[in-house]
């Protein structure tokens, strides 16, 4: 069968799936994650073998550490799989809420209500968990979904979908719910971007050539974001104890991440008795630091930064370090070089921290925290989709409320348009 065709099969199917999701139940489709849950804990096993198939590959590919460890399916990484589809079930349910109500003069009730997208297909390389938390938030707000993953996770991916398609079995939610691609050639990721009328999202997870490849073929809506070049800034009323422990998680605790920080700003009135301290310590974590002239002067063994720096996304324990005049230089900054993806300020003073919120323009903004902290998980929405720096429909971690969208209801009695 030929790419296109192969992809419209698989789409009709989600496409019929679709419309029994969508008058499910959500009392049956949390009995659909649970169980979901408990299939992925009774196949740790069987989930590592087909994980271990994919780190050998990828180890005599030689795909470098931060990408085997995204790849990676430790025990505990399995266990967080189970328990984020747990937190989804118990989430209220997003879809058949009313958004707003209200009754017209001529007694002309206008509702809109929460409904779910139809089919969503999610493109995403190297983490097999995205396989679990897509599939689960789609199948809380009641869509079908297509997962396409990368070559590199293609047996813990199908592991996991296999998992997972027997918990939708026996929640008798039937079959086309879930639907995993097992073709890894780039024309299938085309010919879904193109399927309009079957395909209704596509979100892409991955890296910026990935993500610009799927933009530009695409004729369906698409939901992304280019890269995490995120940011901390030490204001000058800055705790220092605070400002090195946020910054060395922000760089170092998982630095092949989209929400690892690729920026360091120093404001001018700390930076002497900030920046030989915490370099010192990212130094010892093995990261290498490129400062302006100024980071340079007070820290001389860090190269030379370039104007690429401010503007790259490193994924890597590299570091730019770059000394401000101010509050207003760093918002001025961050609105020029960054992704829109999360940004930090670490501060003590209300008002810089409020004017830091406002002026930066990104879709996370975390004040006195970590842009580590920037994940589906933490703030509440049990796992995520994907992160979005657009500015229609969707901004930051994704969750189930995320992949729905609203249709008006409107009731009369009779009535007729004059």
């Amino acid at each position: 069968m030929d790419t296109v065709k192969y992809v419209q099969s698989i789409a009709t199917a989600a496409r019929a799936a679709a419309g029994r999701l969508a008058v499910s139940s959500g009392a049956q489709r949390d009995a659909a994650l649970r169980a979901c849950a408990a299939a992925i804990r009774s196949r740790v096993a069987a989930l590592r073998e087909a994980n271990e198939k994919d780190v050998s590959a990828a180890q005599t590919a030689g795909l470098s550490p931060a990408m085997i460890d995204r790849l990676r399916l430790a025990p505990a990484g399995i266990e967080s799989m189970a328990a984020a589809l747990e937190r989804i079930a118990a989430q209220t349910d997003p879809v058949g809420q009313t958004i707003s109500a209200s009754n017209r003069p001529d007694g002309l009730r206008v509702e809109k209500r929460r409904v779910p997208i139809g089919v969503v297909a999610v493109i995403y390389e190297s983490r097999p968990n995205v396989t679990a938390d897509a599939a689960g938030l789609c199948l809380k707000s009641a869509n079908a979904c297509i997962l396409r993953g990368g070559k590199e996770a293609i047996h813990s991916n199908q592991a996991i979908a296999e998992a997972m398609r027997q918990g939708i079995s026996s929640a008798g939610l039937g079959e086309g719910c879930l639907l995993v691609v097992d073709r890894t050639d780039h024309d299938v990721v085309t010919a879904l971007a193109r399927a309009d009328g079957l395909v209704d999202l596509i979100i892409p997870r991955g890296g910026e050539a990935l993500i610009r490849a799927v933009v530009s073929s695409a004729t369906i809506p698409v939901i992304k974001h280019y890269t995490g070049n995120c940011h901390v800034y030490v204001h000058a009323a800055a705790d220092m104890a605070m400002a090195e422990r946020i910054v060395l998680n922000a760089k170092c605790q998982r630095p092949g991440v989209c929400n690892a920080a690729e920026t360091l700003l120093v404001d001018k009135a700390v930076a002497e008795a900030f920046l030989p301290s915490v370099a010192a310590k990212l130094q010892a974590a093995k990261v290498e630091l490129r400062g302006c002239p100024r980071s340079r002067r007070i820290v001389p063994a860090m190269r030379e930064a370039v104007e690429d720096d401010w503007r790259k996304e490193y994924l890597d324990l590299i570091l730019a370090v770059r000394v401000v005049d101010g509050l207003e230089e760093a918002i001025e900054h961050i609105n020029a070089y960054g992704s829109h993806h999360t940004d930090a300020i670490v501060t003590e003073s209300i008002a810089a921290a409020d004017r830091f919120a406002t002026a930066v323009d990104s879709a996370s903004v975390m004040v006195n925290a970590s842009t580590r902290l920037s994940d589906g998980g933490v703030y509440g929405l049990g796992a995520e989709v994907g992160i979005s720096t657009d500015k229609l429909h969707a901004r930051g971690p994704m969750g189930a409320e995320d992949l729905t969208t609203y249709k008006w209801i409107v009731t009369g009695r009779g009535h007729l348009r004059d």
